[in-house]
C-alpha cells in the first residue's frame, strides 16, 4: 500500500466520525466493516482533508449500497392485571405492537408475556393504571434489537432531515 501514516489516520478519524453520527437518522452505525484497500498519494494534491472527504463519500456510497436498516430495541413485557381487565391488557398491547408470548391466570389476577419495542411503551403505566383503577402493574427488561418496519423507516429518516435542515438554517 503507498499511502502515508498520516493519511491513514485521517480516513480512520473520518469513518469513526460517520460511524458515530450515521448518515440516515443520526445514530451510530453498527455492525459496519469498512475497508481501506488501496489508494495513490500525489505530492501536490494529496492531504489529510482530501483522504477524509474521500472517507465521508465512500462510506455514504457503501451505506447505500448494503440495504441498511434501523434498529429499535425490543422489550419483554410482562403485564399483570385483575382478571375482569384481561381483555383491556391484551388490546393494550396489541395496539402497541406487542407480541403475545404467553398469558396465564394465577387465582383472580391475569399475567401476559409479550415482546414490545421500547418506542411504543411510553405513557403505559398510565393507560395500564387507568383501565385497572390502579391495581394493574408491568415491568419490562432488554431483550434485542429489531430492524424497524419500512414505513416507520421513513417516517424517522424524513423527521431526520427536517432537523438537520432546521438546525443547518439556524447556523446560516
Amino acid at each position: 500500500m503507498c499511502i502515508r501514516d498520516r493519511y491513514i489516520t485521517a480516513v480512520e478519524k473520518a469513518f469513526y466520525d460517520q460511524v458515530v453520527k450515521g448518515p440516515l437518522t443520526g445514530y451510530p452505525v453498527v455492525n459496519f466493516r469498512y475497508v481501506l484497500q488501496d489508494g495513490v498519494t500525489h505530492v501536490v494534491d494529496s492531504s489529510a482533508n482530501a483522504f477524509a472527504i474521500a472517507t465521508r463519500y465512500s462510506f455514504k456510497q457503501a451505506f447505500k449500497n448494503a440495504m441498511s436498516v434501523i434498529l429499535e430495541p425490543i422489550m419483554n413485557v410482562e403485564v399483570t392485571v385483575p382478571n375482569d381487565a384481561f381483555n383491556a391488557a391484551m388490546s393494550g398491547l396489541a395496539k402497541r405492537k406487542g407480541v403475545i408470548n404467553h398469558s396465564e391466570t394465577r387465582g383472580d389476577l391475569f399475567i401476559i408475556q409479550a415482546t414490545v419495542p421500547l418506542s411504543q411503551m411510553f405513557g403505559y403505566a398510565t393507560e395500564i393504571r387507568g383501565y385497572t383503577s390502579g391495581q394493574g402493574e408491568f415491568s419490562m427488561e432488554y431483550k434485542c434489537h429489531e430492524a424497524v418496519p419500512p414505513n416507520e423507516t421513513d417516517e424517522i429518516i424524513l423527521k431526520f432531515k427536517k432537523k438537520r435542515a432546521k438546525e443547518a438554517e439556524e447556523d446560516a
